[in-house]
């Protein structure tokens, strides 16, 4: 078995990397939508939610930036332009999104998708003996249950 320069199956790198790139253009995409549930919020929750889409997509833009140098870790090439993105997410643009519970159901539509495909990574990162990649999902895993539980407490009557 051959291995790369962090010790990992040469074989079983390409099938983390695909994943991790699938990863990466979902977060692109829910990324944008963050930033313009931001911009466009209207209502009487203007404040408190303008400041947490902001939060949200502030913490949004270091996960991408941390998928992209795993992926460049495990010796493949992030994927960077838009139209893969599209091409690949599952996560569909959001337009005009102005009612702050509408914002709010997209972000955890979204978390499930991210949720999902993070827990394969953690299954996949796991049967490779990829401890990094496996930390990595195991922390957005652990954070994104956490925010969650609070938007959709914020939806809860």
């Amino acid at each position: 078995m051959k291995k790369n320069i962090i010790g990992l199956d040469k074989e079983a790198t390409p099938k983390l990397i695909e994943k991790l790139n699938d990863l990466l253009s979902n977060y692109e995409i829910f990324y944008q939508n963050t930033r313009g549930f931001h911009w466009n919020i209207k209502g009487p929750k203007f404040f408190e939610l303008h400041a947490k889409f902001e939060e949200l997509y502030t913490d949004l833009q270091v996960k991408i930036d941390e998928i992209a140098e795993r992926v460049l870790t495990l010796g493949g090439t992030p994927l960077h332009t838009f139209a893969k993105y599209l091409e690949i997410s599952e996560i569909k643009p959001v337009e005009n999104a102005t009612d702050g519970n509408t914002c709010v159901q997209h972000i955890l539509d979204a978390f499930a998708i991210l949720l999902k495909k993070e827990r394969e990574i953690l299954d996949l990162s796991a049967k490779y003996d990829d401890e990094g990649t496996n930390a990595q999902a195991g922390d957005y895993i652990r954070e994104k249950e956490k925010l969650a539980w609070m938007y959709n407490a914020f939806l809860s009557k």
